[in-house]
């Protein structure tokens, strides 16, 4: 009979019942009065009032009752601590025992007990099992120092159990080293700064020794720790992955994948030319293409973290496209993933079978799957320039089959490729203008008024098309009325005669009968463009646009590399950093890639002193707030002042664009309004050095007699300032700081009455005096001004430290 009788329908009166026969005579019957407790445990009863009755069998010498009694006990120590330190003694009896299963059982159970009571009484058994004779009895003790950190980490520390562990790693024992690291890597977890896992050139060949005798689970704990390993040159990055290579035909998908980890890390260090980089991306991917024939659970594991590979190092599977087609039975979510994978892996040489597979697919009943077909094709367009010509027949074809979302997909991605290539497939507008009456989709309606607005001078009846749009246009969604509004903006800047009615109508109905904020904003700015300069508003609505990206949804390169780092975990499922979605206490380490071969990247901090050139800035798209500013000032231009150089011991950050946004937007309402105007300190690096000793707030020990003075450089534009133009620089004389100011007239009257203010900022600096400007500043006139300044003004840190935002008040 089976064990099955124990789960049946309790009666009353059993818990006497079964304290009289836990202290039977009987082993035979103690045995099954214990299974009866475990399986009404089992069942959510509860049976802790028999705690001290179940305590007693724990003396025995039957291997399966000491088992169960180990179970109930770590089930109900937490709620009886006090009756939990009678087994004590049986622990610590236990883990003397000639049986290295009973040890290993008694020093397991001690871990999984977690009552602060009596974890100072567990130390001493644990240290004997730590250094047992039995390779399974230090395994088990080695994940027990792991439990017992939880639950006290400076009791662990203080019994120098850590040292302990740390030279379990040289065991010989390949199970006791996989647990000593997996240990290890817990703790560290919970402690990031601890630098527990102390790797070294030595350390790691015990590891790569340990790594092929190991079970599976404990080779994954070791591929992890080799994870986070830095190899000191390309050399020993390649030794490593040779010896971590065979684990790619390991049967165990988990084992796999925490290889390819470690393989696609050090890779970074392995120059691209070596003969064995090539034979490695060869090698991966066969193992890969494996995975996908598991389960599909296993198969979407398996494709996600494929897909971070593939944004990484697409040449790896670059001749297995075939793999990622469709199967009929795949679920959804396998679908969607494999069709991800394919446009990522689509190239000139594979287009052909890529796009009659997608046109296939485009045929299907999965109304989901069809919409993300149609849209591959569009991304194929995009990113094959080749093959857009054959992609935009191919949309053609699907339209005419006039399947609804079909269509409406098929419409939001030609959008995309006008906007990718311009002037070139137009052709086909004819086409799409006769689908109109069948779009109900925001988002293929929006598309369709930005291709009718975008090319209205070639649709006849454009301003038809967009009035039958707006005849509903309160029942639209916010996306298609913003289009909307633009649309017949951009209407009535290539037809002004024709559709000056429209363009009315669409602005009232935007600006005065619309709750939205951002359609009324978007409306009251074409308003004021179209009623104050035309010519303006032609520049700023048509202007040229930006081509669209290749790619639209690749991962940012520094997220990538922290996800290639998670590859087999949650991280790379969820394409997510372990911060955004692990909560608790416990710290997260940001980890990334080594660097590059070759790249001459250091992993210590640079030398922050050292001279050499430079790099120039990459671009930044400018913020919401900048444009806005520039928008209502007609001015889409960027700044050109240039910001004046710095040694590398004073790195600048970005320039402060206060200034322009600030005046265009104030000028409007108010007559005159004052211009913040940002000024970069530059200047000689100091003797003493740091930026105290710029500002000589060190009493100017060291500085020399002679300081280099930086050239003058333009802060403030006239067009931003009504006229006036300001150029400057910092200097320092007799040991004053001043500031060096060329004011130039370029409006056509005459300034007066200057006067400046210091904002708060990182370095208290303020004007010592007013500014002495003594003659009025005629129209072209240039005067130059030294302002002294001292640093005990209001101090305040700016981001970033040397912004400093100077206030010109309006000027007569």
């Amino acid at each position: 009979m089976t064990d099955s009788k124990y789960f049946t329908t309790t009666k009353k009166g059993e818990i006497f019942e079964l304290k009289a026969e836990l202290n039977s005579d009987k082993k035979e019957k103690k045995k099954e009065a214990v299974k009866k407790v475990i399986a009404s445990m089992t069942v959510g009863k509860d049976v802790s009032a028999l705690f001290p009755d179940v305590v007693n069998c724990m003396q025995t010498d039957n291997l399966e009752l000491k088992k169960l009694v180990y179970l109930y006990l770590m089930n109900y120590a937490k709620s009886q601590p006090d009756m939990a330190i009678m087994a004590v003694n049986t622990f610590v009896k236990d883990c003397e025992d000639l049986n290295p299963l009973i040890r290993a059982l008694a020093v397991r159970t001690m871990g999984c007990i977690r009552v602060d009571k009596i974890t100072e009484y567990l130390c001493e058994p644990l240290r004997k099992c730590l250094k047992d004779e039995d390779p399974y009895v230090r395994k088990t003790a080695a994940v027990c120092v792991a439990k017992l950190h939880d639950i006290n980490a400076q009791l662990v520390e203080d019994q120098g159990f850590l040292d302990t562990l740390k030279d379990l790693i040289s065991d010989s024992n390949p199970m006791v080293v996989a647990n000593a690291v997996a240990a290890l890597s817990e703790i560290a977890e919970s402690h990031p700064n601890s630098n527990l896992l102390d790797l070294n050139p030595q350390t790691i060949n015990k590891l790569l020794t340990a790594l092929n005798e190991c079970t599976e689970w404990g080779q994954i704990f070791i591929l992890d720790c080799l994870a986070s390993y830095l190899p000191r040159d390309d050399r020993e990055s390649q030794s490593i992955c040779e010896r971590v290579t065979p684990r790619l035909s390991h049967a165990n998908s988990a084992v796999v994948l925490s290889a390819v980890k470690v393989l696609m890390k050090f890779m970074e260090m392995l120059p691209k030319d070596l003969d064995y980089y090539g034979t490695l991306l060869k090698k991966l991917a066969p193992p890969l293409v494996t995975l996908l024939s598991a389960e599909p659970e296993l198969q979407y594991v398996a494709l996600r973290n494929i897909n971070l590979i593939v944004q990484k190092r697409p040449e790896i599977l670059k001749h297995e496209m075939k793999v990622f087609f469709v199967k009929y039975n795949d679920p959804i979510y396998v679908k969607l993933e494999k069709l991800d994978i394919m446009i990522r892996l689509a190239s000139q040489a594979n287009i052909a079978q890529v796009l009659a597979e997608l046109k296939e697919y485009a045929t299907e009943v999965d109304v989901d799957f069809v919409r993300k077909a149609v849209r591959a094709i569009g991304r194929c367009a995009i990113k094959v320039e080749q093959s857009a010509e054959r992609c935009v027949s191919t949309l053609l074809d699907l339209i005419q089959t006039k399947v609804n979302y079909v269509v409406q997909e098929a419409i939001v991605v030609i959008k995309d490729i006008f906007r990718k290539y311009p002037n070139k497939y137009e052709s086909v507008i004819a086409t799409l203008c006769e689908n109109l009456d069948s779009l109900d989709e925001p988002e293929a309606r929006a598309a369709m008024i930005w291709i009718v607005g975008e090319y209205a001078e070639r649709i006849d009846n454009a301003d038809e098309l967009l009035e039958s749009f707006l005849e509903g246009f309160h029942d639209e969604s916010t996306q298609v009325q913003l289009q909307l509004l633009t649309a017949i903006v951009k209407l009535f800047l290539k037809k002004p005669t024709e559709t000056q009615e429209l363009v009315q109508q669409v602005l009232s109905l935007a600006t005065q009968d619309s709750d939205n904020p951002d359609l009324r904003d978007r409306g009251y700015i074409y308003w004021r463009l179209l009623s104050t300069d035309p010519v303006a508003a032609k520049e700023v609505v048509l202007a040229e646009k930006p081509l669209i990206s290749e790619e639209t949804d690749l991962i940012e390169p520094t997220l990538l590399e922290e996800l290639i780092c998670h590859i087999g975990t949650l991280a790379s499922v969820y394409h997510k950093p372990p911060s955004a979605f692990v909560e608790g206490s416990r710290g997260v380490q940001h980890k990334r890639l080594p660097p590059r071969a070759g790249s001459g990247e250091s992993t210590e901090s640079p030398d922050v002193g050292q001279s050499g050139p430079s790099e120039a800035p990459p671009a930044v798209i400018p913020s919401q707030g900048d444009l806005l500013g520039d928008l209502l000032n007609l001015d889409l231009a960027p700044p050109t002042a240039t910001v004046p150089s710095v040694q590398p011991s004073m790195q600048m950050g970005a320039m402060d664009l206060l200034g322009g946004g600030l005046d265009s937007l104030m000028g409007a309402g108010l007559g005159a309004a004052p211009a913040a105007m940002p000024a970069s300190l530059g200047g000689a690096p100091a003797v003493g050095g740091g930026l105290g000793d710029l500002f000589d707030l060190g009493g100017g020990v060291g500085m020399p007699t002679g300081s280099y003075v930086a050239p003058k450089t333009v802060w403030l534009l006239a067009m931003k300032a009504k006229g006036l133009e300001i150029s400057g620089t910092f200097a320092r004389r007799g040991g004053i700081i001043q500031m060096d100011l060329s004011l130039t007239n370029k409006a056509m009257s005459v300034m007066t009455d200057f006067a400046i203010q210091f904002n708060r900022n990182s370095f208290g600096l303020a004007p010592a005096g007013p500014l002495q400007v003594l003659t009025p500043l005629s129209p072209n006139q240039t005067i130059d001004v030294s302002l002294p300044l001292s640093t005990s003004g209001p101090v305040m840190k700016m981001e970033p430290l040397n912004n400093l935002q100077v206030i010109y008040p309006p000027t007569k």
